[in-house]
């Protein structure tokens, strides 16, 4: 899907000169934010929340992000879902802790670096098998935004 914005379906705060820091330039390349697929497999304690919160939390001052919320689920038989909200987005998780298996979604923008929570996971889950896919969210919509401008 391709998206076309014109000047009067631009959202008046892409334009904000307050908000223009928060885009990432790298490369040549211009974007919202850094968003990375981590998979965690033959990790050791995802059925236990308190672990799953404190690598949150480990993640986000290592990323040099800023916490704002905390949400973990603990489902019967076994498994945790969870999210901490931050001000420069997300880290959540599902896991399947009879298998071994955690998928983690990181999602920062601004000068927080998502890549740094990739060694926090593997030490907390205590595995070496840690596979990684990163997305750069909304490249090519900044230019765009402020080429129509």
């Amino acid at each position: 899907m391709t998206l076309s914005l014109t000047h009067s379906a631009r959202p008046a705060s892409v334009m904000d000169e307050a908000r223009e820091d928060h885009f990432i330039r790298r490369d040549g390349r211009v974007f919202a934010g850094t968003h990375l697929i981590i998979e965690v497999v033959n990790g050791h304690g995802l059925d236990d929340e308190d672990r799953i919160e404190r690598a949150f939390r480990d993640c986000v001052d290592e990323c040099g992000a800023t916490l704002l919320h905390i949400h973990t689920h603990k489902f019967s038989p076994q498994g945790v879902s969870g999210v901490a909200v931050l001000a420069e987005s997300h880290i959540s998780v599902h896991t399947w802790p009879e298998i071994g298996y955690g998928a983690f979604d990181v999602f920062m923008c601004g000068d927080a670096d998502p890549w740094r929570a990739v060694d926090v996971l593997k030490a907390a889950f205590r595995t070496s098998d840690v596979r990684v896919r990163e997305l750069l969210r909304g490249e090519g919509l900044v230019d765009a935004v402020e080429h129509a401008a």
